[in-house]
């Protein structure tokens, strides 16, 4: 069988990318290791890929609404394709912005998802996002295909940033922290204080967030004296290993929680507006994850007028800290009180 060439096209945030890379593994399984893969995404969320062996040109684009004549990294995309042809174009975009781009493309076949009928039992971003494959692929390779991370190597890590065998990270932002809205994802700063107040006694903690974020991360401290700090101190590459060898992740609904799932991470995530059986951290054969909920009746109302008529933001407001601390325990993450 020759070498196939493949483009991905997905450029969406965090979560989303690290949903994608499903698609990778199931090329590489189909198609074979030495399988050329070009992957398009945004410049930020780019950085996932930076220490990824599987992907062969990360091609960054940062207007994707620009139309194509004054796009310049969208004509080279293009022109790249005259000389080196693609097998295959998968566009995971719903949106239009990617269309005249896509035609322009010189490849064998092209599948755009917003093309694909997706049965209504799909439900999650991954089967959804993976589903235009399973016309391509063989059944087995489909059912095993689950996102993946490649981050920097262990030792460096282990050099770098000096952290013990056995830790917890706790991961208190999420990608609405920096809008202008009212973020209807978070936790109560007093709960997140009081969390890791708490677990600083029972295991090493480790604080990550991403930066430009101070002024959140300031209402949690002072953290306790044994807490490790890494709040804007790594790159995405670390991050992921630092994620992978950790004991486990507790975060939100947001891109952490993705990693945690795609690096077979214990994940706690603390849900309430959200749908998690869509948006949620994936649940796969290999990971384990905890979707923390109170569970109302109003809930999940996400993009809909329950959403923007609640003023209190219950769901999350509900989720108390003896719950987490419970959930952690009967996962044997932290030992119960006597």
């Amino acid at each position: 069988m020759s070498k196939k060439s493949i483009l991905i096209i997905r450029c969406g945030a965090l979560g989303d990318l690290v949903c994608s890379t499903s698609i990778i593994e199931a090329v590489r399984l189909s198609f074979g290791e030495q399988t050329i893969i070009d992957f398009v995404s945004n410049p930020g969320t780019n950085k996932l890929f930076e220490n990824d062996y599987r992907i062969n040109k990360k091609i960054s684009i940062k207007y994707k609404k620009i139309p194509l004549f004054f796009s310049k990294q969208k004509r080279e995309i293009i022109n790249y394709s005259k000389t080196y042809p693609y097998d295959f174009v998968f566009n995971l975009e719903n949106s239009k912005y990617f269309n005249d781009l896509v035609k322009n493309i010189n490849t064998k076949k092209t599948i755009n998802i917003s093309n694909v009928k997706i049965p209504n039992d799909i439900q999650h971003m991954v089967e959804k996002m993976k589903y235009p494959f399973k016309f391509i692929v063989n059944d087995e390779i489909f059912n095993k295909s689950f996102p993946k991370l490649i981050g920097s190597d262990s030792k460096d890590i282990d050099k770098k940033y000096n952290l013990p065998t056995k830790y917890l990270i706790i991961s208190p932002s999420n990608s609405h922290q920096k809008r202008s809205i009212f973020n209807y994802r978070a936790w109560t700063n007093e709960n997140w204080k009081q969390l890791i107040n708490i677990l600083s006694n029972k295991i090493q903690t480790v604080v990550i967030g991403n930066k430009n974020e101070d002024e959140f991360f300031d209402k949690l401290k002072p953290y306790p004296i044994n807490v490790i700090d890494l709040v804007a101190k790594t790159s995405l590459p670390d991050l992921i290993t630092i994620i992978k060898n950790a004991q486990g992740l507790i975060a939100t609904d947001t891109g952490t929680a993705h990693i945690a799932s795609a690096t077979n991470t214990e994940v706690f995530a603390l849900i309430g507006p959200t749908p998690a059986y869509e948006t949620g951290p994936y649940q796969t054969p290999f990971n384990k994850v905890h979707i923390i909920s109170s569970n109302l009746d109003c809930s999940p109302c996400y993009k809909t007028n329950v959403m923007k008529n609640c003023k209190d933001n219950i769901c999350m407001k509900s989720i108390t800290v003896k719950k987490v601390l419970n959930t952690l325990i009967e996962a044997n993450i932290i030992e119960k009180d006597n």
